[in-house]
């Protein structure tokens, strides 16, 4: 999973990146500091791997990761080259879903791009300027396919389609919400690969005072989640400047830090979360003396595709899914006691992977 972090300059984007992946991208109270859109990679915390580790007595424990791309602070103009201009909007191309920090926070010592913190005009900012790059991708491809469209039936037709779909976007819409009438519509319009055909989460970044009662008290975060209804977006509250901190305690003292605070899951718990749930992600669970390991996959998966994550000698030559509920197993303490007790499934190639399903997979190539 590859999640790219966008924002306005000084929302708290790259403390935010920062906190996240540790990987030290520079900050600072001046706009465009994030000059090369930096990349972190973090291990998805998963304690359900600990136990069946020790339960296992694996030797490696291997959590599923998930690839942070920090992007230079957008601005009103950046699709024409504005601040640093479209290269930025460009490596967005890239990711599976878009976090777009906010800010939802007063401090006059933090210079706001536009002078005044307003949530609303900053989303807008922002979404204006990723419609105005897929304009001229629709205008390129239209150009293009317009040479042969008096030719070619279904030429013609991709044409009319992609003319609503950027008379659609010129009214100011996202593509996310343009209604296709069929599979091969949908089809043609994912492989433009539309920023604004993907799927956001709102980070609503506040003060330290707002994080207790989940920002229930900011005004501005209350026009966020607003927004994000009616939108379809996934929306968490985050304090950056927290988050920072948090980054630099061991899990202990993580642990009492967030109770100090009231707090119950840190940020980046939130985020993860939000990621999963808006792009429809699971992970199941292999587990053995060699390693203890997370493997996610897409909601409603079979249990061919799911192998196939492993190697696609184990999709090719699928036999069978020998599975187990994570609980039951733990409950049971071992793989045999749970197999005695009826608690291990033998399915096949119908069967569609769970959230925490330990696998066992059979395959013959």
């Amino acid at each position: 999973m590859k999640l790219g972090i966008v924002g306005l300059p000084n929302v708290g984007k790259s403390t935010l990146f920062n906190s996240l992946t540790k990987a030290g991208a520079e900050s600072a109270n001046y706009p465009f500091c994030t000059i090369d859109p930096n990349v972190g990679i973090v291990f998805v915390p998963d304690d359900r791997l600990n136990k069946l580790a020790a339960l296992y007595n694996s030797i490696k424990l291997t959590p599923a990761v998930i690839e942070f791309v920090d992007i230079a602070g957008l601005v009103k103009g950046a699709s024409k080259g504005e601040g640093l201009g479209n290269q930025f909007l460009a490596t967005i191309r890239e990711v599976d879903a878009i976090v777009h920090v906010v800010r939802c926070f007063e401090d006059t010592n933090i210079i706001h791009v536009d002078g005044s913190i307003d949530p609303l005009r900053d989303i807008e900012t922002i979404n204006f300027e990723l419609i105005f790059s897929d304009l001229e991708i629709l205008e390129r491809r239209l150009s293009k396919s317009l040479k042969s469209a008096n030719n070619n039936k279904d030429i013609a037709k991709e044409c009319e389609l992609l003319k609503s779909l950027k008379a659609f976007l010129e009214d100011g819409k996202l593509a996310k919400n343009f209604e296709t009438e069929d599979k091969d519509e949908a089809e043609l319009i994912a492989s433009l690969n539309l920023l604004t055909a993907k799927p956001v989460i709102f980070a609503a970044n506040v003060a330290e005072d707002d994080l207790a009662d989940n920002g229930d008290n900011n005004a501005f975060v209350a026009k966020v989640r607003d927004y994000a209804a009616t939108e379809n977006c996934e929306v968490f509250v985050i304090c950056a400047q927290i988050e920072q901190e948090i980054s630099e305690l061991d899990d202990d003292e993580k642990k009492m830090f967030l109770e100090d605070l009231g707090l119950s899951s840190s940020g980046l718990d939130k985020l993860i979360a939000a990621s999963y749930k808006i792009l429809g992600l699971i992970s199941y669970l292999t587990s053995g003396a060699d390693e203890t390991r997370a493997w996610t996959i897409t909601k409603g998966t079979k249990a061919p595709g799911a192998a196939g994550k492993i190697h696609s000698d184990f999709e090719r030559g699928f036999i069978r899914a020998e599975v187990v509920n994570y609980q039951d197993l733990l409950d049971c303490v071992t793989y045999s006691a749970a197999k005695d007790k009826g608690l291990v499934g033998i399915e096949g190639k119908e069967y569609v992977v769970k959230d925490g399903d330990v696998i066992l997979f059979r395959f013959n190539v």
